[in-house]
């Protein structure tokens, strides 16, 4: 959003009548699709200060630097986190088992796959937006490349009830992924296993562009999400035997 207003903030200079243009913009009361967007694009057309060739252009720009915008435009954080994020991973990893009594005798809701037969797996997902904006997500979303300060909180993390954890973030332009083993989460200096008052076994944690770095060492490539989640399995395993 924010190179396609400099782009489009060039043209308008070009305009004899730039300022009228800029003030009409402000004045504007978007309703879907009609917006600033779509004023200044059919205003710098219509002079001829944009071709069609150089609007394709710039549109199909626009589409590659936003591919994965879309999912900013999912407000019910339950659709978000259940339905887009477990859905995306099953995609990934095919032969994650959705959990039951009948895989696990013990399972009562408390993870979200199954794999191997052994390993649970709990899914957390966040999305990448401007910490200082009060707009909407859509609005707010960032771009990989953005200075921005962003805050993503995942939640509802209880270690004691999973194996391994997978953190999906989504930006504009790219999704990540980090795979830690439930001790891996416990220890790390950024979680804090208090989220509510009374809440024993639950925490939370907060990753900002701060300490992002902080999680290098446990982000894998989509193509390599069944073998970390194995990985992090047995790094578990001893963590536990050590105990």
């Amino acid at each position: 959003m924010e190179k396609l207003r400099r782009e489009l903030e060039n043209l308008l200079s070009r305009l004899d009548d730039a300022e009228s243009v800029r003030a009409q913009v402000s004045k504007l009361y978007s309703v879907y699709p009609f917006n600033e967007f779509e004023y200044v694009i059919s205003t710098l057309l219509g002079h001829g200060v944009l071709s069609l060739d150089d609007y394709y252009e710039m549109r199909d720009s626009y589409m590659e630097r936003n591919a994965f915008l879309y999912i900013f435009e999912i407000n019910a954080p339950r659709t978000f986190g259940e339905a887009w994020a477990q859905g995306h991973l099953k995609e990934l990893v095919p032969e994650l088992a959705k959990p039951s009594k009948k895989l696990d005798a013990t399972y009562s809701g408390e993870y979200d796959f199954f794999l191997d037969n052994a390993i649970r797996i709990e899914v957390k997902a966040s999305r990448a937006v401007d910490a200082t904006s009060d707009e909407p997500l859509v609005v707010k979303a960032l771009s990989s490349d953005s200075n921005r300060p962003f805050w993503m909180n995942f939640q509802q993390i209880k270690p004691a009830c999973c194996d391994v954890f997978v953190w999906i973030a989504v930006w504009r332009d790219r999704i990540r992924y980090w795979v830690l083993a439930s001790h891996e989460i416990e220890t790390h200096p950024a979680y804090s296993p208090a989220q509510h008052r009374g809440n024993t076994g639950e925490g939370q944690l907060h990753v900002r562009q701060d300490n992002m770095d902080s999680f290098a060492v446990f982000e894998v490539r989509p193509d390599r999400l069944a073998q970390a989640i194995r990985d992090a399995y047995q790094r578990q395993l001893r963590a536990k035997s050590t105990t």
